[in-house]
């Protein structure tokens, strides 16, 4: 029983609207005791007339929603000046403060505490045989507990907006994931299917016909699986069983050698890289791979994959035409990038001496 009650309270005090509407009307019942106590003990001072307030005050802020706090707030310096002549209207001043606090929708709600600060001052004044500090506290009390709600709802919403926005950023990541796995996997098919077709033309047509249909079925299986997880977000993102780096000499140079282009392949089999790094390195040799078939117009390429340090050197090369003066990065370019730096490593492309490019990647070797 003790635990399901503590369960209760604690949900209570955890949510912002539950704790504002327990807070306000506790605020309303303590105003209407206060006055309620001071009229019934404290007969000869002036809370039989400032009771007259609360019908008026009631019906103000119920007709005027949106300047309630303002109505609360003039009624809080106005009680705060009696408080020294009918001590039992305290709680009515913390009242009418705490809900106008909680409820003005400036920045810095400076009314309640500047109307509440002058009554208090006023009453030291007008009641100066019976000066007391309990107007004074009052108003603290019910601006300090305005403040907390209010900043207990600011933190809620902070919350909120850093939930949505991670969200959002997991939503945006996603898609770059995906867009890069159809650049590197889909685009990479394609491309070979057209070295296929313009290797035909010149050479053995049946050959080239059944490469490019055994190329076209792998990339719908990839688009397959790409079409499943857009579908379904929360399935892994697989578009096929995971390469090994031997596959970059068995798979990715097949294209170009089909073209009658050299691809040397040099991995050092002392590198053991794990299945995020492995994966990385064989999309960017398949991305420059593609890059070659596509523009190089290169006689010879090399592929090489060694130790460098704490790091692991990644270089693919060509003797073709290089790259332009000015390197446009295209969504090729923009996924190397982006696998390179998710691993924490850098990366360059540039002119290889003697003709040709080079993209050279060192990638951080997990221990």
């Amino acid at each position: 029983m003790t635990t399901g009650l503590a369960d209760r309270v604690r949900r209570a005090v955890t949510v912002p609207g539950r704790v504002r509407r327990v807070l306000f009307w506790a605020s309303v019942i303590a105003t209407i005791w206060s006055f309620t106590i001071s009229v019934l003990f404290e007969p000869e001072t002036a809370s039989p007339a400032l009771a007259v307030l609360v019908p008026v005050v009631a019906a103000l802020s119920w007709w005027l929603k949106a300047w309630r706090y303002v109505v609360l707030g003039v009624a809080a310096g106005v009680v705060a000046v009696y408080v020294p002549d009918a001590v039992f209207l305290w709680p009515a001043v913390t009242g009418l403060v705490y809900i106008s606090i909680a409820d003005d929708p400036a920045e810095l709600p400076w009314l309640a505490w500047v109307a509440g600060g002058v009554g208090s001052v006023t009453s030291l004044f007008a009641y100066s045989y019976a000066a007391t500090p309990a107007p004074f506290l009052a108003v603290a009390l019910g601006g300090a507990l305005g403040m907390l709600v209010r900043a207990f709802d600011r933190s809620d919403r902070l919350v909120g907006e850093t939930r949505q926005l991670r969200g959002q950023a997991a939503w945006l990541e996603q898609r770059t994931s995906l867009a890069r796995e159809l650049h590197d996997v889909v685009g990479h098919h394609v491309t070979a299917m057209v070295v296929q077709a313009e290797a035909g033309l010149v050479g053995d047509p049946e050959r080239a016909l059944r490469e490019i249909g055994g190329l076209g079925r792998t990339a719908l299986g990839e688009l397959d699986a790409l079409v499943v997880h857009l579908r379904d977000p929360d399935s892994p993102l697989s578009v096929s069983a995971p390469p090994r780096l031997s596959d970059i000499d068995e798979l990715l140079a097949a294209p170009l050698r089909h073209q009658g282009v050299v691809v040397i392949v040099e991995l050092d089999p002392e590198v053991e890289l794990d299945e995020m790094t492995a994966l990385s390195a064989y999309r960017i040799v398949q991305e420059a791979l593609t890059n070659v078939a596509r523009h190089a117009q290169a006689t010879q390429v090399w592929v090489e994959l060694a130790a460098a340090g704490d790091n692991t050197r990644l270089r693919v090369s060509d003797d073709g035409l290089g790259p332009p003066d000015e390197v446009t990065r295209g969504s090729g370019l923009i996924g190397i990038a982006e696998r390179v730096t998710a691993l924490g490593g850098v990366w360059s492309i540039g002119r290889r001496p003697g003709g040709g490019t080079i993209v050279d990647a060192y990638l951080p070797v997990v221990r």
